[in-house]
């Protein structure tokens, strides 16, 4: 075991993940010496070299288009998309090429293997261009799979199995706990399943559910409700698509009640799809109204930041409505 914190984590996935399997390539803007604007492949070129481990022009675009034909030859491309808010021009490549490959084939070929790794939310004062959250738009693409760790030891199993996965996967990282979470992580190759969610802490009076960044959020508001007396469960989603639906049934199922977190916008959002199915699932042992604590629907304000956010408060006054309900 070694203290790591995510970039810390995420770097060592990749250098294992390379050291395992030579077709195993890294790319994007920056990330060959310099290491990425969050340096998160930092020393990886000049371990692997530039054959492995390259520089990119500016154009995300590119960098799907380019990701998506060494997949199909073999390769298991790992391609870094600087912010999350630059995914968009990529769009078209990752959902109507990357999402499609197999389908559209009948299994002849395929590109997985595939990761797309990006930094994706708020947290570091970036405003509206480097603060986005869009893991929804991704969710709706059947053939992608859509994962976001919480802490450094659930990035590096994830990023790890993710590479492993014979799906491609887009690979969200909250880019505000890069170096602020740390923790315990086994310097050994290991991987965690993907399409699996986490209960971290048992309760029975309410469900609360997030993912990312927003977990850390969740606990604190937990802890302000456990002080009232309310016992919450928590679990961390961990992946998007596909979701753990049965998971979160079960959990339903015991405390009638549901809340859920995430830091992009209510509208469209990914809550109202978990909102929905559990409704459908549960309808009868429900005691309250499924609550959603998001972001707001604008776009992400720099100087409003604190008052945009589906903080710590909010979720404790949702998590307290719903059991006085």
């Amino acid at each position: 075991m070694a203290k790591m914190n995510m970039l810390q984590a995420i770097n060592n996935a990749l250098d294992l993940a390379m050291a395992k399997d030579n077709t195993v390539v890294c790319f994007g803007e920056d990330v060959g010496h310099f290491g990425g604007v969050f340096r998160a492949t930092s020393k990886l070129q000049e371990k692997y070299g530039k054959d492995r481990c390259f520089n990119t022009p500016l154009t995300e675009q590119g960098i799907a288009g380019f990701a998506n034909g060494m997949a199909a030859q073999g390769m298991k491309p790992v391609a870094e998309i600087q912010f999350a808010d630059y995914i968009f021009p990529a769009f078209d490549q990752i959902v109507n090429e990357t999402a499609k490959f197999r389908y559209r084939s009948g299994n002849e070929f395929n590109v997985g293997g595939l990761v797309f790794r990006t930094p994706y939310g708020g947290g570091i004062a970036g405003g509206h261009y480097h603060s986005q959250s869009p893991e929804a738009y991704f969710a709706h693409t059947p053939g992608l799979k859509v994962i976001v760790p919480r802490d450094p030891y659930q990035a590096k199993g994830l990023l790890l199995a993710s590479i492993a996965s014979e799906d491609p996967v887009i690979f969200f990282e909250p880019k505000k706990l890069y170096r602020a979470s740390t923790g315990e992580v086994p310097e050994d190759y290991y991987e965690i399943p993907l399409g699996v969610a986490e209960v971290m802490q048992e309760g029975k009076d309410v469900t609360v559910l997030a993912w990312g960044a927003q977990i850390e959020i969740c606990q604190k508001a937990i802890e302000m409700a456990q002080a009232q007396g309310i016992s919450c469960e928590l679990i961390d989603l961990r992946s998007i698509l596909p979701w753990d639906v049965e998971t979160v049934v079960k959990s339903v199922m015991k405390t009638g009640r549901l809340v859920i977190n995430h830091e992009a916008p209510l509208t469209g959002g990914f809550a109202g799809e978990i909102a929905a199915t559990i409704q459908q699932r549960c309808f009868l042992h429900l005691e309250s109204p499924i609550a959603r604590v998001c972001g707001l629907d604008t776009p992400y304000p720099l100087a409003l930041e604190r008052e945009y956010v589906a903080d710590h408060l909010k979720t404790f006054e949702a998590i307290v409505a719903s059991v006085k309900f």
